[in-house]
């Protein structure tokens, strides 16, 4: 279908007559009245019919009018698409990260993003993924790295990685140790409502094991620095050891029987519509996630 007739069909009907529409498009109205038949008998049916004062719509007239405004929007989004392209996107985007994701990514993500968008600003928050999820629904943040969020309709989410949880310790580990042998060993473990509590503890009750919990604290950072300091052994995401705190080595297990994962997912308001600078930093934050945080 010529689009420019199509256009030349909407002038005609939106002004109810040819000669106000040719005096509207600079246009002879033999010209115009030729271009509106052609596009009729492309379509093999009648849009105008004539009338004393002008000219009226058909039915099949009403039903192209109606698409016609569609494809004329689309083409004006498409070009409006394409004139911000040419440009560097300006404005601001708010990014939540989990502490540990922070402490391993942030100065990649904030360096990336300005060397890919030079004319905007991009604010990280650090904090717990619940409290993150609450801030996305609240529309404190644009996007944020989850770990294991519950479900709603009001988010978007798309799975980054699933990661293996490890035994960590001052002192010399197995390679694999066993849900049921996590009994063995005095424990530091995040309080809830972590995410990373919230799945330890679904992974052990159903067994349940007499474990001893020697202290429950907030952040992995704080976890990891009271098993430096051999007050405990922990499970962590594997990822966690490389955020290492303590001059003495960390031994590591695998925690086996069975395997438990996190569920790492990238978030963002379903109401709200990806711009450029969001997609800008799902980007940047998917293989910097899949370098960091890999199963």
């Amino acid at each position: 279908m010529d689009f420019v007739r199509l256009r030349y069909f909407m002038a005609v009907a939106e002004a109810q007559s040819y000669s106000l529409a040719a005096a509207a498009l600079n246009l002879s109205q033999p010209t115009l009245s030729r271009q509106v038949q052609l596009l009729e008998a492309e379509l093999g049916q009648p849009l105008l019919e004539r009338h004393g004062r002008g000219v009226r719509l058909t039915e099949s007239g009403k039903a192209m009018l109606a698409h016609g405004r569609s494809i004329s929007a689309a083409v004006d989004a498409a070009k409006a698409d394409m004139a911000e392209r040419l440009q560097s996107p300006r404005g601001k985007v708010r990014l939540g990260l989990p502490p540990l994701v922070a402490s391993l990514i942030t100065p990649d993500v904030v360096q990336q993003f300005l060397q890919a968008c030079p004319d905007a600003s991009i604010i990280v928050e650090e904090s717990l993924s619940i409290r993150l999820r609450e801030w996305l629904l609240a529309d404190r943040l644009d996007v944020a790295v989850l770990f294991d969020p519950s479900h709603t309709a009001q988010l978007l989410t798309e799975p980054l990685t699933r990661e293996p949880l490890v035994l960590i310790s001052t002192r010399p580990l197995p390679e694999r140790v066993k849900v049921a042998q996590l009994v063995d060993y005095p424990l530091v473990l995040p309080s809830r409502p972590q995410a990373l509590r919230m799945i330890f503890d679904d992974a052990v009750e159903d067994q349940q094991l007499p474990l001893r919990i020697v202290a429950e604290v907030d952040s992995i950072k704080m976890v990891l620095s009271l098993v430096a300091r051999n007050v405990g052994c922990s499970v962590v995401p594997a990822s966690a050891v490389k955020t290492w705190p303590g001059s003495a080595p960390v031994f590591t297990a695998q925690v086996s029987h069975p395997v438990i994962r996190n569920r790492i997912v990238l978030a963002t308001p379903a109401a709200r519509p990806h711009n450029r600078l969001v997609k800008a930093v799902h980007g940047i934050l998917k293989p910097l996630m899949k370098q960091h945080f890999s199963a």
